[in-house]
């Protein structure tokens, strides 16, 4: 699924869910341009997704058609097919990647990262001998992952562990640099491959 079939279901759900919105909302809610933003709605209502309809006080109300209908139920069904195969290369290779600790001796982890690739790791994990000591993320600190509490990477110093499974999503030179900062040694940082 490519990122503008990705920003179309995305418009058509809103439409669906809150014909009122506005360009801006859309905008705000994609996070793109207005401008990208209004282009879109032109397209998807030249291709008949939807309908433009004036109400009073200057405002315009979207109404979803059902062309718009069945090419949202398209996308949606297309969406669901690329996480669920996400999901499922995601928790082979962490099965393989716990195998390879498992045969290394390691026997706690430390996750960082709190976000959807984190939970799939812990699921993963189930399977496994390695307790996990502790989640840690920058911007989750003091929120609830699973059966853990997240802790401030300012923590790391003070937990028992064998790795760091880097489980964020985001770039990964930071973190490094991070982690390096607080004195962790490289080989003691794991990446999902």
């Amino acid at each position: 699924m490519d990122p503008q079939d990705l920003r179309t279901l995305k418009i058509l759900e809103k439409v669906e869910n809150d014909s009122t919105s506005s360009q801006r909302d859309l905008a705000r809610e994609l996070n793109i341009s207005l401008g990208l933003v209004n282009s879109f709605v032109k397209r998807l209502v030249k291709k008949g997704y939807f309908k433009i309809k004036q109400v009073p006080k200057n405002r315009i109300r979207y109404v979803l058609t059902v062309h718009g209908m069945a090419e949202k139920s398209r996308l949606t069904y297309e969406y669901v097919q690329l996480s669920y195969r996400f999901y499922k290369d995601a928790r082979k290779k962490m099965r393989d990647l716990y195998a390879d600790l498992e045969k290394q001796g390691v026997a706690r982890i430390v996750f960082y990262g709190a976000g959807d690739l984190a939970e799939i790791a812990f699921i993963s994990l189930q399977q496994t001998d390695i307790k996990l000591e502790a989640v840690v993320d920058d911007k989750k600190s003091g929120e609830r992952f699973m059966h853990l509490f997240v802790a401030s990477p300012l923590r790391l110093e003070s937990l028992q562990f064998d790795k760091i499974l880097i489980t964020s999503t985001d770039p990964l030179e930071p973190i490094l640099e991070k982690l390096t900062a607080r004195g962790i040694a490289p080989e003691d940082v794991v990446m999902i491959k």
